[in-house]
């Protein structure tokens, strides 16, 4: 009897129910799968009920194990319900594809595919444009896009994705560069020419359809009419004028021997593969040709095992070329019986529900008649995707776009994660990952998540080294959040989210121990023997504390010694000084011996305090600016150091320079700053130096410099000493007209960094304050003042006058909420009270009557650079 071939779509549910179908009613002796031969030995598993789809074989290379392939399958695939059919009854499966050892030995590789142990792409997604891949070049889609389009008429069963099988490329994943791609379901972004035709575009306009993945649910997913003779007849059509690629034919010589094979073998043969393959299959090709094509090929050695997959990483936005958009639909089509419209807009309502959003039973029921009425008016035999989407969207989600793109993205794409049973063959270190992730009660989950973690508890302690370690090891599963503010140092925040391709990386890390304490422990240890900069190992320094890598620290402490002895760059000292600062006072927290590292915490302060006055010499701006930052970094780690005498050390170091003469004004402003924050100055002798600078003589970008370096970090102190602010204020305005056009740009930055509330903080204490305040009598120029109130008062629609508001408000306490202008007049206190109004954050232009140089000044306060 000759074979049964079965021409599938990848990830079709209508072409599983098809071929479980054909298989119920023609039982075969033997049944041929695309895929991996190496993987023979782990169908067993398909019968264990741990293995729950979507799970992936993962195949790479035993010597190089970042070259690395997946296959992957969901619980609607039709291999996948292929090799469930054969396990139940008995039934021999073998995969027949082309062997993933010949993907991946020395001749297959391309140095350009090969790069630092990445996961590769296969050529497997090479399909028509627009069918099973993306263009070379093309990236995948972002979250926004493949969700506009999952959840609107070109949506996942639209036009676009992998529109069949007719595609051969649907069951496995990345390759090691072109020509060396294995599996025949790749995830990959195209490394090989395209095919011109998409057949199925081809099928469906022949039927007079403008969507091909309309015309697919028509006739398969919807009817289910058996369609296998039916496509192999029209791929054969379609083959004999389309290119052939080379990676095609020696995937089919090879399809082909096997097939031989097994006819010698068996009288009844079943295969299941994709249909583009079909008419190769059936074609006559002589033996010795196929044999000439395959012969000399070298094969590496490879080891495969089964991991668990997402439906996130199964759809096409994400680089898997024969990906499809819609992998939660699919899997509602494939799973549920009856009702198919009605149980997905439920599932819809109830994750609208989740969110907050009112969604009652009414609305469900209006969305079914919906989507039923669209399919009706547009010839369907029963709705899709697009008629449910659009429905969910009209009755559900009142059109707003973000709560459509909220089902999409938790029910169209969805959020599924396979799993693995216990007891699969897997490295070491895998399994020593998922003991503790039990041990921890630390599921792995698609779905990203937050995890809180107090350090003070023994479980959440346990859990944030092993988050650490697995860092170390290239493996990301969490990741830090950065929202919490404070200086406490017993909570951290987390983010995770797992990711199938974690799988190779542990894989990979495999080679550095068999736990995940001893493989993070050798990673550390070689970093640090190969680390070329200070700061480097200082970083190691603090993973090995925050990972709890006892045996690596004593090899990190003796690289940082030595880096330490041979890097003389003040600047570089600095840097490494915060990470082992740090380190020392989180030890306590995290219950880490840090012995030793203080000493060399306190060598390096000493040799920064040795060096600094040098470093302080002569400086650009830029220089000067670096010098700033390094001189913060270490004046709040030596308060975090518990040590008086390293304090001592340091403000006695930082004293002296801060009144060298020549001393750039950005650093003598910062350490000015610094001596009065630790209480070595007070306020009187704050105001001295201040005035130094601003004295008149004293070059204007000297001048500004100082003020930024002193007023740099937050603009409280001006907020809480009225007297330091009517010193800056007084300068402001005293600045000649010729000098302000360079000193506004320092000026606007160093405001502007300023937090909107202390911006507002101190307009309210310049504005508030001009009562309380001594000086000459304000006298008005009401013909100047009096100019800009025509154009005002059109803006404001009521007349404006130059009488009448106090003024030290000069009008802007009367219109700084109406009108976001601040009229100041008369000289120095006019462009005081411009300055209030205008460091509101809420004013929007200063106009000063007194002159072009008060306005201009008040605009310098302010950073808004509008006059």
């Amino acid at each position: 009897m000759p074979e049964r071939i079965y021409g599938i779509r990848h990830h079709g549910p209508g072409s599983a129910r098809a071929v479980v179908r054909e298989l119920d009613t023609h039982p075969p002796e033997v049944l041929l799968i695309e895929g991996p031969p190496e993987a023979d030995d782990l169908v067993r598993w398909a019968a264990d009920g741990g293995l729950e789809p979507p799970v992936a074989l993962l195949g790479y290379a035993t010597d190089d194990p970042g070259r690395a392939a997946f296959w992957p399958f969901a619980v609607f695939s039709p291999e996948w319900q292929a090799i469930r059919w054969a396990v139940r009854r008995g039934v021999r499966v073998r995969f027949f594809d082309l062997p993933y050892g010949y993907r991946v030995a020395p001749s297959a590789a391309s140095p350009e595919a090969v790069a630092d142990g990445a996961v590769h792409p296969s050529p497997q997604a090479k399909g028509p444009a627009g069918v099973s891949g993306t263009a070379p070049g093309a990236g995948p889609k972002t979250d926004g896009e493949h969700l506009t389009e999952a959840g609107a008429g070109a949506g996942p069963e639209n036009a676009g994705e992998d529109l069949t099988e007719a595609v051969p490329e649907t069951v496995g994943g990345h390759l090691p560069g072109p020509g060396a791609g294995a599996g025949p379901d790749g995830e990959d972004t195209a490394s090989g020419p395209m095919r011109p035709v998409d057949p199925i575009a081809e099928l469906a306009a022949a039927a007079g359809y403008d969507d091909p993945e309309r015309w697919w649910e028509d006739v398969v997913e919807h009817r289910g009419m058996p369609v296998f003779e039916a496509i192999a007849e029209a791929m054969t059509a379609i083959r004999e004028h389309a290119p052939e690629d080379p990676d095609d034919l020696l995937r089919e010589a090879f399809m082909r021997s096997v097939l031989r094979e097994e006819r010698r073998r068996h009288e009844d043969v079943a295969v299941v593969c994709g249909a583009w393959h079909v008419p190769a299959l059936l074609r006559k090709v002589p033996v010795k040709d196929d044999t000439a094509l395959l012969k000399g090929r070298r094969k590496g050695k490879v080891a495969f095992t089964w991991v668990p997959w997402t439906y996130g990483r199964l759809a096409s936005w994400s680089g898997y070329g024969a990906g499809v958009r819609s992998p939660g639909w699919y899997h509602h089509l494939f799973t549920t019986g009856d009702d198919v419209v009605t149980r997905w807009l439920v599932d819809a309502a109830g994750v609208l529900r989740a969110e907050g959003v009112p969604t009652s039973s009414a609305h469900v029921i209006e969305a079914v008649r919906l989507a039923e009425a669209l399919a009706t008016l547009r010839g369907r035999p029963l709705a899709g995707l697009a008629e449910v989407t659009e429905a969910a969207e009209a009755v559900m989600c009142d059109g707003e776009p973000l709560r459509s793109e909220l089902i999409a993205r938790r029910l169209v794409v969805g959020e599924r994660l396979g799993a693995v049973p216990d007891d699969m063959p897997a490295v070491p270190l895998v399994r020593d990952l998922t003991a503790q992730q039990r041990s921890l009660r630390l599921r792995p989950d698609a779905a990203e998540r937050a995890l809180d973690l107090d350090l003070r508890q023994d479980n959440d302690l346990r859990r944030s080294r092993l988050l650490h370690r697995l860092t170390v090891l290239g493996v990301p599963w969490g990741r830090r959040a950065t929202t919490r503010r404070g200086t406490g140092t017993f909570r951290e925040e987390w983010r995770l989210a797992w990711q199938p391709e974690f799988a190779v990386r542990l894989v990979e890390g495999g080679m550095w121990g068999t736990t995940v304490v001893a493989a993070a422990t050798a990673r550390v240890t070689r970093r640090a023997r190969e680390a070329s900069a200070l700061a480097e190992v200082t970083e190691l320094v603090e993973t090995c504390l925050l990972a709890d890598l006892a045996e690596a620290y004593p090899s990190v402490l003796a690289a940082l010694d030595t880096r330490a002895a041979l890097d003389a760059d003040v600047h570089h000292l600095m840097a490494a000084i915060p990470a082992l600062a740090r380190t020392l006072r989180y030890g306590d927290v995290r219950r880490t011996d840090v012995a030793g590292l203080a000493t060399v915490t306190a060598s390096l302060l000493g040799r920064v305090c040795a060096g600094l006055p040098s470093a302080a010499g002569s400086l650009s701006d830029d220089a000067a600016r670096q010098l700033r930052d390094g001189m913060d970094g270490v004046h709040q780690a030596v308060g975090l150091l518990a040590d008086e005498s390293l304090r001592d050390r340091w403000l006695a170091t930082i004293g002296s320079l801060a009144t060298r003469p020549g001393l750039h004004g950005l650093a003598a402003g910062r350490l000015t700053r610094l001596l009065l924050d630790a209480g070595r100055l007070d306020g009187a002798e704050v105001r001295r130096r201040l005035r130094l600078p601003l004295t008149v003589g004293t070059p204007p970008a000297h001048a500004a410099a100082w003020v930024e370096g002193f007023l740099s970090g937050g603009g409280l102190l001006l907020v809480h000493d009225e007297a330091l602010l009517s010193l800056v204020d007084d300068w402001l305005a005293d600045i000649p007209a010729e000098a302000f056009d360079s000193v506004l740009p320092l000026l606007r930055r160093t405001f502007g960094g300023f937090d909107s509330g202390e911006r507002r903080a101190i307009g309210e204490r310049i504005a508030g304050g001009r009562s309380a305040r001594t000086g000459p009598m304000i006298m008005i120029d009401t013909g100047r003042a009096a100019a800009p109130l025509t154009t005002l008062g059109a803006l404001l629609g009521r007349p404006l006058s130059v009488g009448g508001p106090p003024p030290g408000s000069a009008v802007a306490a009367e219109n700084a909420g109406e009108a976001g202008n601040a009229v100041a007049s008369e000289k120095t206190e006019g462009a005081r009270s411009a300055v209030a109004a205008e460091q509101t954050g809420e004013a929007g232009n200063a106009v000063a009557a007194g002159g072009a140089r008060e306005a201009g000044s008040a605009v310098a306060v302010a950073g808004s650079g509008e006059a």
